[in-house]
Formats: C-alpha cells, structure tokens, sequence
C-alpha cells in the first residue's frame, strides 16, 4: 500500500526527479493511447486471417473502449484509497499480458477477449498517470507544463497509433501490432517500480461500494449504447431503452453521491465552472477529433488509394500540431487565461472543420497538410489547458477519480462523435447512392454491397467494367459523389458541435483559479524545503 499523502508531501521528489518522473507516465500513456487507434489499420487483415465478420471488426475495436469506460471512474477512485503506484504497475501487467496474449489469439473470440482485458489496464493506466503527475507537480505553472507534456503525448501516440500499425503490417503478421506493446509496457513497469513515488488519500475513505457500481453500470450503458445505435438506429426501442437505463443510473449514481458521508466522486465539484466547463470542451474536443480520424482515413485509402501505412505517414502534421499545441497551451493558459486559450482552441477546430468540408478528390495534399495543422493545433489548445482547469479544482487526494473523470469525458466525447459522425456519413452517403442514376442500371445485388460500403461500391465498379462499362463507370461516380456529400455534411455537423462548444466555453468557463488548499499546502512545503536547505 503507498503512503498517504501527507508523508509524500514532505518527501516530494527534487526538481530534477519530478520530470523524470513524468517522462515514465509518458512511456506508460503513449503505449495505451496508440494502441486505441492501432487496430483500425489490422481490420483487413483481421477479416482474411481469421475470418472475422464485420460485426466481430467493430467489437475488436470496441471492446477495448467498452472495457475502459465502464471501469474508469472506479478504478480511478480505488487508487486514491489504495495507492496509485501500485494501481499503475498493475495496469501495466494486466495491459503487457493482455496484449501478448492478443498477439497469439487464433479466433475472433479469444482477441476479442483480449482487447477486454487490454481495456481494464488501460482503465487503470490511463487516470494514474494524470493523478500522479498532479501529485508530484505542485506549483501551478510546472504542472501546466507537465499537463501539456502529457496531453502532447496521448495527441501524437493517437497519430503514431496508423503509422507504426501499418508498417509493422507491411513487415510482420496482423499479431506484431499487439505484441509490440508489451516491451513498452514492460520498460514502463520497471521505470515505475524505480522512480515514480508513492502517493494516495491520506483519508482512506470507506469503500463506497453502490458508488462504484452504479458508476460502471452508468458509463457501461451510455458507450455501449453510443456503440451500437448506428446499427439498432437512433430512434430505435434499443437505443432509447439504451440511454435511459444509463441516465437512470447516473440519476442513481448522483443521488447517491450526495447522501453518502464518503462518496466516491464529490458531485458538487460540477457546480465549479472550471471543472464542469473544462470537462464539456473536453468532450467536444474529442468528438471532433475522433470524427476527422474517421473521416481523413476512410479520404486517403479509398479516395486517394493509399495503404494503410501511407495514410499512416500523411497524418504526421497531426501529431506535429498536437504535440506543439498541447505542450503550449497550458502555459499559456497560466499566462492569459485558459477562458481565452480553450474557447479559441474549439473556435479554430470549427473554422477548420468548415475548410475541411470543402475537400475534394482534386485537393492536393499540401492543402490537406494545411487543414490537418489548423485542426491539431485547434484541438492541442482546447484540451490541454482544459485538462489543467480540471486538475487545478480536483483536491490532491482525489486526483485518481479526478483524471479518471477526466478520461471518461475523453472517451465519452471521442466514442459520440464515431458514432455520430459515421452514422451522418452512411445516412448521407447511401441516400446519394440509393438516388444516383447508377442505382437503375446495376444490378439489385450489387447496389446492396454499394449501400453498405463505399470500398464494396468501388470494387464492384471494378469488376463490372468488364461487362458493363457505362454502368460501371455511373456507379464509380455516383460513388464518389455520395462519399464526399456525406464527408462535407459530416464535418459541417462537427464544425456545429465545436463552435457550440467555444460559446460555451467564452460564457462559462473562469479564466483563472482561486487558490485551493492543496496550493497553499504546496507553498507551505516549498517554504520549508528552502528554510532547510538553507539551514544547512
């Protein structure tokens, strides 16, 4: 069990060893953050080397999510009362052994399986990182530095996640993409085990056993619901069954947060506009970024016709844009204001999301360069410094269930917009195709594998060139034609979102602190840490 706060406070690693200690939760945060964008480039090879159908695609990727969002506020709140060193190296276990055991998965099940497992580690990695970095970095212009390191991080592993899934494709077997995260998490574990130091709620709470409970059940609900309402339909008993089951135990949840003498989670930390303002342009962040991941991948491989590795490699300026913006805007934000920082950030993410929309198959890829760096940056200003306002009201002792608060609003906002954007996209795309004049003169068959796909249509506009030029050449057409009416009314859709999301921002969020207890305390053990050294 680590020590309680109050001993680390005296025993706060030097200045030197903080920032080693963040380049360790970096490592541990990379290997998660790529391995949840990884998977997408392996699909097809899933399908043909497994035999995985489409339904068993989707669950590959979404277990993972799944897993991750039902137990993050619980795992987050359990490393506050147990300790969040240990909490961390044995989310690095679970996600190292997780991973190779994914690696040599033979059927669909077992990988499937895995990617659960891969999501509990993740649930346990991801808010201890962010918890412990806020534990070791006190003064508050260090830990916005420290906070936009990390946001830099998780922004450019979810760019590298395509790059260094594809070349490994290209070199080794589908598995070498999840074998390949268990020596990062293995070097990860021993650099934990050496140098982060031990820390959690010098209070130790009682378990609060409804709470935790009622939180998975909620968050389980609402993702699995988001997940699969494309498919079940939005207005569909499912989903509408789906949500309110969800909002029935967030109901529960809140209700029973505020009667029990020691909660979980402090529901009146939403009353702070720091905390409740900063999580929503979060969410809206992620909801748009997710939604351009989707879009830009499906735009290079199947407009443009690269392979997976280079469509991989052309998302570079992502990471670029990221990694500067995130590492940026919490210093900046300490400087003038993270009101101004974050509700600019979301403006320019609508702004380049309406540039977006007016792509075309004759864009040229400086062009697309241009938008992606917009759009980066956009996203790096927006949610770093709305990270920081977060973890700047959250009291030090609760720092797992504060990251972990953050993280679901990351994943709840990145999980909405795939499935709100996709859903607007193949909306918008099989209305064009069902409309076109290539729908009267192929055949009924093959007009049902172009409705459900755009790679089906092309192919099957290839292989009917053959016996039917014309027709084949209406359908390739008619083809890109759907793709890009759903691709610019998709964006325009984000842009809406984000642009809500900055007046919500520039209305509601403060742009400074007030000074917290836990600061005051902060300054107090710096002030005696320079009286002893001088003393000596």
């Amino acid at each position: 069990m680590d020590a309680p706060v109050a001993e680390n406070l005296e025993a706060l690693p030097t200045n030197d060893r903080r920032w080693k200690v963040l380049i360790v939760l970096c490592v541990a945060v990379f290997a998660i953050n790529v391995d949840t964008t990884i998977v997408n480039v392996a699909l097809p090879s899933l399908s043909k080397e497994l035999g995985t159908s489409t339904s068993g695609l989707q669950w590959v990727v979404d277990a993972y999510n799944l897993a991750f969002a039902a137990l993050v506020l619980a795992a987050g709140s359990l490393s506050d009362r147990f300790g969040r060193k240990g909490a961390l190296m044995c989310g690095l276990i679970i996600f190292g052994a997780a991973t190779t055991a994914g690696a040599f998965g033979t059927t669909t099940g077992q990988l499937i399986v895995a990617r659960v497992a891969m999501g509990i580690g993740a649930a346990i990695i991801f808010p201890n990182t962010l918890s412990i970095l806020t534990n070791v970095f006190h003064d508050r212009a260090e830990r916005a530095k420290a906070i936009g390191i990390w946001g830099a991080t998780t922004g450019i592993a979810v760019a590298f996640g395509p790059i260094i899934g594809g070349w490994l494709l290209e070199h080794f077997w589908w598995g070498s993409i999840f074998l390949a995260m268990a020596p990062a998490a293995a070097v990860a574990l021993v650099l934990v085990a050496i140098i982060v130091p031990p820390s959690r709620d010098p209070s130790a709470p009682k378990l609060d056993v409804p709470g935790l409970m009622l939180s998975t059940v909620a968050m389980g609900l609402l993702i699995y619901t988001i997940i699969e309402a494309p498919d079940w339909g939005w207005g569909s008993t499912s989903t509408v069954a789906g949500f309110a089951g969800s909002a029935a135990a967030l109901v529960a949840f809140v209700l029973w947060e505020r009667r029990v003498a020691e909660p979980m989670l402090d529901v009146e930390l939403f009353k702070n506009l720091r905390f409740s303002a900063g999580s929503g342009a979060i969410s809206v962040a992620f909801f748009a970024l997710f939604g351009f991941i989707f879009l830009i991948t499906t735009y290079f491989q199947l407009m443009h016709g690269y392979t997976p590795f280079a469509t991989g490699v052309r998302l570079l300026p992502v990471a670029f844009g990221m990694g500067l913006a995130s590492g940026l805007g919490p210093t900046l934000a300490v400087k003038v204001g993270n009101k101004l920082v974050v509700g600019a950030g979301l403006g320019f993410l609508a702004g380049f999301l309406v540039w977006l929309s007016t792509a075309s198959a004759a864009t040229s890829y400086l062009e697309t360069v241009g938008q992606m760096l917009m759009g980066s940056v956009a996203i790096g200003l927006a949610t770093a410094p709305a990270t920081e306002a977060i973890m700047g009201v959250i009291p030090r002792s609760k720092a797992g269930v504060g990251a972990a608060v953050n993280d679901a609003n990351r994943l709840f906002g990145g999980t909405l917009g795939v499935a709100i954007i996709g859903s607007v996209f193949v909306s918008i795309y099989v209305h064009a195709i069902t409309t076109s004049r290539a729908a009267a003169v192929i055949p009924s068959s093959l007009l049902a594998q172009s409705k459900a796909s755009v790679s089906a249509a092309l192919i099957g506009a290839h292989r009917l060139k053959a016996s039917d030029p014309s027709a084949a050449g209406l359908l390739s057409l008619a083809t890109r034609h759907a793709f890009f009416d759903g691709f610019r009314v998709s964006c325009l859709v984000a842009a809406g979102v984000a642009f809500v999301g900055a007046l919500f921002v520039f209305g509601f969020l403060p742009a400074y602190p007030t000074q917290s207890a836990d600061e005051e305390l902060a300054e107090l053990v710096r002030t005696q840490r320079v009286e002893a050294h001088e003393a000596n």
